[in-house]
């Protein structure tokens, strides 16, 4: 019977652990929701527009790159546009995460629209099925909640707080990402790729809009094919 007992528990270990790290992210990122909403409004921008991008878009830099070139003068087609180009990088994610959205268009239709960087972080740090399937829906709901929360913080009553940079919540997402993702750099050819990919983005940062360096970035996954061992004398 204790075994019994055991083995159903044994799926869940992580979990207590898992919820708390997650935690901590979905707090930080509704500090991040609340700058959004009330730099938004101190741009002039109506308040439905911060609290309607964030529901329906739900991608931060999308977000922020979107108000800041309306704001500026810029067209709103070339805004949405820029967002798009921005977010491009969720279709490599798609696939590297489908499988934790479950089966059926409700669920994948949902799931997709969780899926930011902090999540395929989270999802990618486990290896057990179940394991990624409650990181990424944990993650990803807590975020939407957590973020749109922010927002609406912001909109309506944080206009103390307009830079994140001076805060220092600019080098703590991708500090948070960067712990995340260790785990997976075990392998030779895993590392290769991050490095190469990283070398690539930082080359190309001083010279092309936001979001464009991590795209470049996917060529590290050529550094990355898995060299065939070496075959023993005399085998065939």
């Amino acid at each position: 019977m204790r075994s019994i007992q055991r083995t159903r528990r044994l799926p869940f270990p992580q979990v207590p652990g898992l919820a708390r790290d997650i935690a901590l992210v979905c707090a930080a990122d509704a500090v991040v929701g609340v700058s959004f909403g009330a730099l938004s409004v101190s741009l002039g921008l109506p308040p439905w527009l911060p609290v309607l991008l964030s529901v329906v878009v739900f991608a931060g830099a999308a977000q922020f790159l979107f108000v800041g070139l309306v704001a500026s003068g810029g067209n709103p087609i070339a805004a949405v546009a820029a967002g798009l180009l921005v977010n491009a990088r969720h279709l490599p994610f798609g696939f590297a995460v489908g499988d934790a959205l479950g089966a059926g268009w409700p669920r994948r239709i949902a799931g997709s629209h969780l899926m930011v960087d902090e999540t395929v972080a989270f999802t990618l740090a486990q290896h057990d099925p179940l394991h990624r399937r409650t990181a990424y829906w944990l993650c990803g709901t807590g975020l939407f909640a957590s973020w749109n929360a922010g927002v609406l913080l912001g909109v309506y009553g944080g206009h103390a707080l307009h830079d994140t940079d001076a805060l220092g919540l600019d080098a703590a997402f991708p500090a948070v990402l960067v712990a995340l993702l260790l785990p997976s750099l075990r392998t030779a050819g895993t590392r290769r790729a991050a490095l190469t990919g990283a070398l690539v983005a930082l080359a190309a940062a001083p010279f092309l809009p936001a979001g464009l360096p991590v795209l470049l970035a996917l060529a590290g996954v050529a550094a990355a094919e898995h060299r065939r061992p070496a075959t023993p004398e005399g085998a065939r």
